[in-house]
C-alpha cells in the first residue's frame, strides 16, 4: 500500500493574511486593552453572525448554537472531555468526532493538492467544506449536531428570532421568503463573524509576547521548544511550524495538510460499537470524491497546536485526555506499542487497530518519532516530554505580562 508522501517542511503559505491579522490584534493593543474598552467594530454583517453564533433557537432541540460546540472560553473549541458532542432534536445523540478549536482559520484554503501531491486545506477534519461559510452550513443541518431538516427550516427558525428584522435590514426586504438565498446569507454572516472577530485570532499567547520581544520564555519552555523543533526528537514543527514567516507573521502552528496516526480507537463513539465499522477520514469523506485515492484512508487534518493546553480531548476521536497521554503515544506508539493496543486472542499486539489491515500501511512510520521498533528508546524521555508540554502551554492565548 502506498503511503502518503510526506515532504520535509511542508509549510502552506499563508503569510500575508497572517501578518494582517496580527497587524489588527497589535493596532487593537495599543489601543489602551483596558477593562472597559469597547469592543471591536464588527460590520452589520459581521454582527448579525455573531447573534447567530450564540443563538440556540436556531437549533432544533432549541438548546444548542455554533457556540455549545466551540465556546470561547476554551479557544472556540469543546468545553468538555467528550470524545464528541452530543446534538439532535433531543441533544443525545452522538457526533462521530471531536469537535476542533476553530480559532485561526482565516488564512486556510480550499481543500488540494499541492505541487508534491500533498492534500492541503479544507475544513473539518477530512477538508470536505470549501470556506468557512460552507463549514458553518453543516452543523446546521447535521441530524446529530443542530438537526433542521432543511435549508429553510433554519431560515424559518431566524424568522422568529429577535433579530430577523436586522437580517432583512442587511440583506433586503423580502430574504427570508427566500429560504435558499436566506440560507446562503446565513453561512455568509457567521462567515464574516468569524474572519472580523480578533477572538477568532488574537496571537495573544506567551509565545506570541516572545516573538515580539516582550518576553522571555523559561528555561524549561526554552528546551521544550528545542524539542519540538528538533527533526531527531519531536519533530512536531514538521506539521506544526514555529518559526516566524518570511513576512514576519506569527506561526498557526499548522500546516493544513493531513496525517495517519494510527490513533487507537475510541470505544466512547459510538460507531465504534461495530466491530466492521471504520473512520477512514480523507477517502471516505462525505461527496465520495477520494475514495478511489486508497492510500489516502486513516488520514485527517493536522490541527494547530495553538490554544491545545485547553483541549480536555485530542486528535480526531477524542482518544486521549491529556497532553501528557497524547506526547507518550507519539513516542512510544512504536517502542511499546503494548501501551496502546488491545490484543489479539493469541497475545499478538493488534496495532493500529482503527483501521483495517490492509490499509495499516497508510500509517506515517518513516517521520521521527514514528520511525523506531520494539527495543528502541522512545524519542522522548518522561522528563522531555514534559519540557515539551511546558513549551505547548506558551500557546494558550490570552497570556498577561506577571
Amino acid at each position: 500500500m502506498t503511503t502518503i508522501r510526506w515532504r520535509a517542511g511542508r509549510h502552506a503559505v499563508h503569510g500575508v493574511v497572517r501578518l494582517a491579522l496580527a497587524c489588527a490584534v497589535l493596532t487593537l493593543a495599543a489601543c489602551g486593552g483596558g477593562e472597559d474598552e469597547a469592543a471591536p467594530h464588527l460590520s452589520a454583517e459581521a454582527a448579525l453572525g455573531e447573534k447567530m453564533f450564540h443563538d440556540p433557537s436556531l437549533s432544533a432541540s432549541g438548546r444548542q448554537s455554533c457556540a455549545s460546540c466551540h465556546d470561547a472560553r476554551f479557544a472556540h473549541g469543546a468545553p468538555n472531555a467528550l470524545a464528541a458532542q452530543l446534538g439532535g432534536p433531543d441533544l443525545a445523540r452522538q457526533g462521530s468526532r471531536l469537535a476542533p478549536s476553530i480559532r485561526y482559520l482565516s488564512s486556510n484554503t480550499a481543500f488540494h493538492f499541492d505541487a508534491e501531491d500533498t492534500p492541503t486545506g479544507g475544513f473539518f477534519w477530512d477538508g470536505r467544506a470549501a470556506s468557512l461559510s460552507a463549514q458553518a452550513k453543516g452543523p446546521l443541518l447535521s441530524p446529530v449536531e443542530m438537526a433542521n431538516k432543511s435549508p429553510a427550516e433554519v431560515v424559518a427558525r431566524l424568522a422568529q428570532a429577535p433579530y430577523a428584522g436586522e437580517f432583512e435590514r442587511v440583506y433586503g426586504v423580502g430574504i427570508l421568503q427566500q429560504p435558499e438565498l436566506a440560507f446562503e446569507r446565513i453561512a455568509q454572516a457567521l462567515e464574516k463573524y468569524q474572519l472580523e472577530d480578533p477572538d477568532f485570532a488574537p496571537f495573544s499567547s506567551k509565545y506570541d509576547a516572545t516573538l515580539r520581544k516582550q518576553t522571555t520564555l523559561s528555561a524549561q519552555e526554552e528546551r521544550g521548544l528545542a524539542l519540538f523543533k528538533d527533526a531527531a526528537k519531536g519533530n512536531c514543527a514538521a506539521c506544526h511550524p514555529a518559526d516566524l514567516g518570511a513576512d514576519g507573521s506569527h506561526p498557526l502552528f499548522t500546516d493544513f495538510t493531513y496525517d495517519n496516526l494510527g490513533v487507537p480507537r475510541n470505544p466512547e463513539l459510538a460507531h465504534n460499537r461495530d466491530p466492521a465499522f471504520f473512520d477512514l477520514g480523507l477517502c471516505a469523506r462525505e461527496g465520495g470524491d477520494l475514495t478511489a485515492r486508497a492510500e489516502l484512508c486513516g488520514a485527517f487534518k493536522v490541527p494547530s497546536l495553538r490554544n491545545v493546553a485547553l483541549r480536555q480531548a485530542l486528535f480526531h476521536n477524542g482518544r486521549f485526555k491529556t497532553l501528557k497521554e497524547a506526547l507518550q503515544f507519539y513516542v512510544q506508539r512504536d517502542t511499546h506499542p503494548e501501551k496502546w493496543y488491545p490484543r489479539g486472542a493469541n497475545g499478538e499486539v493488534l496495532k493500529f487497530d482503527d483501521l483495517p489491515p490492509e490499509l495499516h500501511g497508510n500509517v506515517n512510520t518513516s517521520e521521527a518519532p514514528y520511525d523506531r521498533v520494539p527495543g528502541d528508546a522512545p524519542a522522548l524521555t518522561d522528563a522531555e516530554i514534559d519540557d515539551v508540554i511546558a513549551f505547548l502551554k506558551t500557546l494558550t492565548d490570552g497570556w498577561q505580562q506577571p
